[in-house]
């Protein structure tokens, strides 16, 4: 009886044997007829309308990875909620790489803050690729304030507290936060003055009905270039291509202080190793490119190169900043 019921085990055993190799072998014949990524059109989200800077700057690197990749990369513009309605659905999307999303600073170092119940986890549910480009603000201001330079406005704004206004393109926009900044890196008191878009703001500077804007380069630079309006500083670490003589904020005495909105490409999070490499090292060699950074100045973007760990660290930081920020600064969304 006893041997008859070591053969009965033993011959279950061997079954169960048998059928995990009929598996593993299937699994392993299905893994090897995958085929190689990419082998077929990437969805690019773009959480902005067309025209814009993101917008832009997705289409330049979209190209010029569709022939590095051998594949479309479609554009897909899912715009609305200060870019979080698009980065969302991009969440949602398998993590097979052939989804990408193109975040900026208000997206995944803002939005947290901003909205407790955001419908994503910035982080945890985004792998960051590569931070693609820069876009600094130019403090400009009209040409009757009596100021060449920044410390010679912030000398002005000192003798009128709370008579000066700024202008940014919304409440909590990053020009909001960028001023906001400089009023407490430089002790004075100024009025936020909000727009809808730069365009109405840029009509009342140069109508000398604000006295300062916290504006984006492409927008000020004609102004600034024909007269209309004069430049102070840049907020950038650095001086831009577009003005090497204009210094920035720091260097005009506040040292430490910089703002810019950066944009970068994200993909979602566990999106396999192997084709995270790819994309990295596919990135790097356009973004290093004479003809990207070129096609990037042009647009007023300062080109970026950071990868995935120094790009991670950029969003640490800045989601740090400018929490701390808003927390003492009391500001609240409308």
């Amino acid at each position: 009886m006893r041997c008859d019921a070591d053969s009965t085990a033993r011959a279950a055993f061997l079954s169960v044997l048998g059928v995990l190799a009929v598996q593993l072998w299937m699994f392993g014949a299905v893994r090897a007829a995958e085929p190689a990524f990419p082998s077929r059109p990437v969805r690019f989200v773009v959480p902005f309308p067309p025209g814009t800077s993101a917008d832009v700057i997705a289409r330049i690197v979209a190209q010029r990875m569709a022939e590095r990749l051998n594949q479309p990369i479609v554009i897909d513009n899912r715009s609305g909620a200060s870019g979080t309605i698009g980065v969302e659905i991009a969440a949602r999307a398998a993590p097979n790489g052939y989804t990408w999303a193109l975040g900026t600073t208000t997206t995944h170092a803002l939005a947290r803050t901003l909205n407790p119940r955001l419908g994503y986890d910035p982080v945890g549910d985004f792998a960051p690729l590569m931070l693609l480009a820069e876009s600094p603000y130019l403090l400009t201001t009209h040409p009757g304030v009596p100021a060449t330079n920044l410390q010679d406005f912030i000398a002005h704004a000192r003798t009128h507290p709370g008579k000066l206004r700024y202008a940014s393109v919304g409440n909590l926009s990053l020009g909001h936060l960028s001023g906001e900044l400089l009023k407490k890196a430089a002790g004075i008191d100024m009025v936020h003055v909000p727009y809808k878009g730069s365009t109405l703001a840029l009509v009342d500077l140069l109508g000398g009905r604000i006295e300062l804007q916290i504006g984006t380069i492409p927008a000020s630079l004609p102004h600034v270039k024909a007269g209309r309006l004069r430049a102070l500083a840049v907020t950038s670490r650095e001086r831009i291509s577009a003005l090497p003589q204009l210094p920035t904020v720091a260097e005009s005495g506040l040292p430490g202080y910089q703002a810019t909105l950066w944009l970068g490409l994200f993909v979602p999070a566990r999106t396999p190793s192997a084709v995270t490499a790819l994309l990295e090292r596919e990135l790097e060699s356009i973004m290093r490119s004479a003809g990207t950074r070129e096609a990037l100045a042009e647009q007023g973007l300062e080109p970026g190169t950071a990868g995935p760990e120094a790009f991670a660290r950029v969003i640490r930081e800045d989601t740090a900043r400018w929490r701390k920020l808003i927390e003492e600064a009391g500001l609240k969304p409308e």
